[in-house]
């Protein structure tokens, strides 16, 4: 064949399947393109003010979790509930005159007692701080240490002439010191040594699933009866599914009707505000008589936390909470699905599109792009992202992300917080272009191999 015929037949081909693809480009840009059909209204991210945005989380630091625990006494001091190991030569036990006194008996501590052996009969300190013993008055011990209520002892005796000076030696030692009953509720899953990672997981971040917390009734012996020695007794800090906080709700009765109010107050003002449709009903605030102890927090920022903070009574509810509701979600070409966000760190929309299984640069869902469901292989991948963020009063703005210029521009890179929707559209000209390289490929060449 002469090689100028050849390409006469070439160029023809060409301009006849470009003019069809321009021509059917023009009739879908007026009938089918879905940024025409369907219409984002977007703001720029780069236009956005700054409240529209989450503050980032990249700089938080861990606080230092000895915040988080009691500071012993140098030397332990009595309360309620101790049980002492009291022996009085003659007096406890009784000893008859002229007989051999009897030897103190020996308690060996509970299997996870730190404690050591005692000696005595054990005597426990009565709910008002004092110590009965035979032949004398009650004596106050609490807030004394085991020497000062030996010395008491002691002089009590003395005084009573029960016993004489140089016969006066008791023996006050520890059997048990006392505890303090605390419930701990975790949904974060690591008492039942859960901790598979976010990512794993993804596919189970549905609202609606199983989430059974664990923990139960903790015994903490006191001077650790404190957050930390709480957490470690059901399985440690908070793992990557619970939020960066702990909860403590006191058990005091005072504490319970502080809720109480706190949510009737709320549901009134909230009731009242709806009378009127142009006033926004108000969002639920945090809870004033509910502890939040957070976890990790900006630099340079110091904890107010105090001792009295920590401390926890019996009755006292330390709370996980699970953080289920801090996902995003997807669609248009991306993957449609619920995915979790990462606690400890940020996560931009392209990182939001990766995790979601569509990168910068790829065609659009299953390979198809353009009008018509031409193949987009080879052609031109979509280059606008929408971010449906909501805002108060159930409002919406839709964030407009050009990937292009995203790439090189952070501004233009917002980073995802919980509840947005993420939506991957072509560009109108983008599905113009990729329908027309479709159409080309499709039957240009098939019309140029059967050589009409």
């Amino acid at each position: 064949m002469n090689i100028n015929l050849f390409q006469t037949r070439v160029w023809k081909h060409i301009r006849t399947t470009v003019g069809l693809g321009v021509a059917a480009s023009l009739v879908a840009s007026l009938t089918g393109c879905s940024s025409l059909t369907q219409p984002i209204d977007g703001v720029p991210a780069h236009r956005l003010p700054p409240e529209f945005f989450p503050a980032p989380k990249n700089n938080l630091v861990p606080v230092d979790i000895a915040l988080l625990s009691l500071e012993p006494p140098r030397d332990y001091q009595l309360g309620p509930d101790d049980i002492l190991g009291v022996y009085i030569e003659g007096v406890l036990p009784f000893n008859p005159p002229n007989t051999p006194p009897e030897p103190p008996p020996v308690n060996f501590p509970e299997q996870d007692s730190t404690l050591p052996p005692s000696i005595g009969y054990p005597i426990a300190v009565q709910d008002d701080g004092t110590l009965s013993l035979p032949l004398i008055e009650p004596l106050e011990v609490e807030g004394l240490t085991l020497d000062q209520v030996r010395e008491k002892i002691r002089e009590a005796y003395i005084d009573n002439d029960i016993l004489r000076e140089e016969k006066a030696r008791p023996i006050v030692t520890l059997i048990k010191e006392r505890t303090y009953d605390v419930i701990v509720v975790r949904e974060d899953g690591l008492g039942e040594g859960n901790q598979r990672s976010l990512q794993a997981q993804s596919s189970e971040f549905i609202r609606g699933r199983d989430r059974s917390a664990s923990g139960g009734l903790v015994k903490l012996p006191a001077y650790k009866n404190d957050i930390l020695h709480a957490l470690v007794e059901t399985g440690g800090l908070p793992g990557l599914n619970a939020k960066n906080e702990v909860r403590v709700l006191r058990a005091s009765e005072a504490d319970k009707r502080k809720r109480a109010q706190f949510v009737r107050d709320f549901y009134a003002s909230q009731r009242n505000a709806m009378l009127d449709p142009c006033v926004c009903p108000p969002e639920l605030p945090p809870d004033p008589s509910i502890l939040r102890i957070p976890l990790r927090l900006p630099p340079g920022v110091i904890p107010n936390i105090t001792p009295e903070d920590v401390e926890l009574q019996d009755g006292d509810i330390v709370y996980i909470e699970n953080r289920e509701t801090e996902v995003f979600y997807t669609g248009g070409l991306l993957p449609g699905g619920e995915f979790p966000l990462p606690r400890d760190y940020d996560l931009d929309v392209l990182g939001a599109m990766a995790i979601a299984g569509g990168g910068i640069g790829q065609s659009g869902r299953g390979g198809m792009g353009g009008l018509g469901g031409a193949s987009s292989v080879g052609g031109v991948p979509p280059g606008m992202l929408y971010v449906l963020r909501q805002t108060p009063c159930n409002g919406q703005v839709a964030i407009e992300v050009d990937l292009a210029r995203s790439i090189n521009d952070p501004r233009s890179r917002p980073l995802v917080q919980p509840g947005d929707t993420l939506i991957l559209q072509y560009k109108c000209e983008e599905e113009l272009l990729n329908f027309s390289l479709g159409t080309f490929f499709t039957y240009g060449i098939q019309e140029l191999l059967r050589g009409n």
